[in-house]
């Protein structure tokens, strides 16, 4: 009997002990109260029109920085936007995030503490985003929102979305419906936005199967979505596009494509544009190709941009056999597929369209400057009106895709940048249009004489004092859209005689040279030193020293000297915002306080490029070697720039 009693209590001891296992799994650890952050907000918001800023300069409405989240799935760290409902949604794997389109005021959020948001959707006045517990795959959870006030509508465990795209989290949804799949990725499912229940079920063809992690497998619209299947047919591998009506649950049309990689896939309303690595082809609303651009490189690294304009189709693309570089758009009518006009441009990397105007943003208003530019094209016959962006980017910076949308008298931009280091982050900047200059908009209505010289920045004293009482001066000009700026912005230094650089190399004739221009730049004898007014030294003192060391006899020579005027703002501000965007988007910046600028950054892992600003004027100082020449010739700029000739 005793023995008894003692299993019994072993037993019941050991029920005890499961029993709190299972509690403390269920209602402690896997509780949404501690795991869970999520606002909700009341507050209505006003509808946007469809319609972007007017042609001209442009200026900072507000901007926001959404950090880089590395979770423990590779590659899906991307961060992208949407702007719908009056509303600017920002999704990353932290979660989401939902602002005032207007204003950039804070609407709702959702965040899960050790978890991952590897996709999200909309659709309608819908939102529905997917994530993963850290480390656990098997443990995924999707959870809708209503996407005005951020209420929870519904949660559901186990669904895996079909197709989401590494590059922006985005996988298909429309008509209140967003799409899923099982763990072999060959069944999609259509699951109610609204109540979380799946409403029909597609067999995909046989020997075929959904991308999984493609850059961008899928896109899809309210009215039908489009995914990239990899099959196999006749023991060969081979992509096909399946367009899906999500509403039905039926197939609207299914083509072969050209390649067996992974597609791209765009949908713009009623247009998809699929990238295979041998071609980009054009697909209207019934499955009819209506154009096709041949070239393994049509799109480069990412997807061809495109927007619907005016009932053309305009694309942006690298022509097949044209140098790396090339850049070409061209306007397609839909659905006849007649080229209504194409020309060269620059390398766009996003598209917008609204108000029958297409925004088009280049990484550089200009090879030599610093901004980005923005384009407003016109659909009907291709003409273009350019202006500065407040601010400059590096459209290879991992992380956000470059990215355009326009409503509300506001053109939103999202670029990628390295700042916070190391992880980085994508920047959000609304433009609104800016007040008229003096100037041409092209230079952000900066009058073109306010740009100084850049080679009167170094006089033969300062060039005597860094010891380059040998070198000569190459001027280089640029052009901002249509107009082109009367001194050089750059000035290269080389050592007479030889007709190299400093660093050694061939350096080819100028623009200037072959014009035989004459650059403002020191005389080639050295001068003596003045004696009315100091000059800086190369070290950064009042003035040149009267001699040199032996010591200093001995020091190289510099080399690979270059002097440029990067941008002039408007105001000062301004200017310090442009090179603030400088620092941010370079892997590695160091703030230099001993410079004599306003402020002066180290670009690099060696100090060979100083950027500085003093007042409107933001300035790149390059010198190869020998380390701390850039510093020490930035300092007799950063005097020059303050006591003007």
């Amino acid at each position: 009997m005793g023995r008894l009693r003692v299993a019994l209590g072993l037993v019941s001891a050991a029920v005890s002990v499961v029993l709190c296992v299972v509690l403390v799994e269920k209602y402690v650890l896997r509780a949404e109260w501690w795991q869970v952050r999520h606002t909700v907000t009341g507050e209505p918001v006003t509808p946007q029109r469809e319609v972007g800023p007017p042609p001209g300069p442009l200026a900072v409405s507000w901007e926001r920085t959404t950090p880089t989240h590395h979770g423990a799935v590779a590659g899906y760290d991307g961060v992208s936007y949407q702007v719908a409902l009056g509303q600017v949604v920002t999704a990353s794997g932290n979660g989401i995030e939902v602002r005032d389109a207007r204003t950039g005021a804070d609407r709702w959020s959702y965040r899960r503490s050790g978890w991952t948001m590897l996709g999200w959707t909309s659709t309608r006045s819908r939102l529905v985003a997917y994530f993963e517990r850290d480390g656990e795959r098997a443990d995924r959870v999707m959870v809708a929102f209503d996407a005005l006030s951020g209420g929870l509508l519904w949660r559901r465990e186990g669904e895996r979305p079909a197709a989401v795209s590494r590059s922006t989290l985005r996988w298909p949804g429309g008509s209140d419906i967003v799409l899923t799949t099982d763990d072999a990725d060959r069944t999609l499912f259509g699951v109610s936005a609204v109540t979380g229940k799946r409403v029909w079920r597609l067999a995909l063809p046989r020997g075929c199967r959904l991308f999984e992690g493609g850059a961008h497998p899928a896109d899809g619209r309210e009215a039908l979505a489009a995914f990239g299947l990899d099959c196999r047919e006749d023991g060969r591998r081979r992509s096909r596009l399946l367009a899906v009506d999500p509403a039905k649950g039926t197939v609207a049309w299914d083509e072969r494509l050209g390649s067996k990689e992974s597609p791209e896939v765009s949908m713009l309303d009623g247009i998809t544009l699929v990238s295979d690595g041998t071609a980009l082809r054009a697909f209207d609303g019934e499955g009819d190709q209506f154009g096709m651009w041949k070239g393994d490189g049509v799109c480069g690294d990412l997807m061809c941009p495109g927007v619907l304009a005016a009932g053309r189709l305009l694309v942006v693309y690298h022509p097949e056999g044209s140098r790396s570089d090339a850049t070409r758009m061209e306007a397609v009518d839909v659905p006849s597929g007649r080229v209504a006009w194409g020309r060269d441009v620059p390398a766009y990397v996003a598209l917008a369209q609204a108000g029958g105007q297409v925004f088009a943003l280049r990484p550089r208003l200009s090879e030599g400057l610093l901004p980005a530019g923005v384009d407003i094209v016109e659909p009907s016959g291709g003409g273009t009106a350019t202006a500065p962006a407040p601010f400059s980017m590096d459209p290879d910076l991992p992380g956000a895709r470059p990215w355009l949308a326009a409503a509300g008298g506001l053109l939103y931009a999202a670029v990628p940048q390295a700042a916070p280091r190391p992880d980085g982050a994508a920047r959000l900047v609304a433009l609104r249009g800016g007040l008229t200059g003096a100037g041409p908009a092209e230079l952000g209505g900066v009058p073109a004489a306010d740009w100084p010289d850049a080679c009167s920045l170094l006089t033969a004293p300062d060039l005597a004092a860094a010891r380059m009482t040998g070198y000569a001066a190459e001027p280089h000009r640029e052009s901002a859209g249509t107009v082109r700026l009367p001194r050089p912005v750059s000035c290269s230094y080389e050592r007479r005689g030889d007709g190299r650089r400093g660093d050694g190399r061939d350096e080819p004739k100028s623009k200037g040279d072959r014009k035989g221009e004459k650059s403002a730049s020191p005389t080639t004898k050295p001068e003596p030193k003045p004696t009315s007014s100091p000059s800086p030294s190369a070290s950064g003192s009042s003035r040149p020293k009267p001699s040199a060391s032996t010591s200093e006899d001995a020091e190289p020579p510099v080399r690979g000297l270059t002097v440029s005027v990067r941008w002039v703002g408007e105001t000062d501000e301004a200017a310090a915002r442009m090179l603030d965007a400088l620092q941010a988007a370079q892997s590695q910046a160091r703030k230099r306080r001993d410079i004599g600028g306003d402020e002066a950054y180290e670009i690099g892992p060696t100090a060979g490029m100083i950027a500085l600003r003093v007042g409107r004027y933001v300035v790149v100082v390059e010198a190869s070697r020998p380390p701390g020449a850039a510093a020490r010739i930035a300092r007799s700029v950063a005097y020059r720039l303050h006591h003007p000739a």
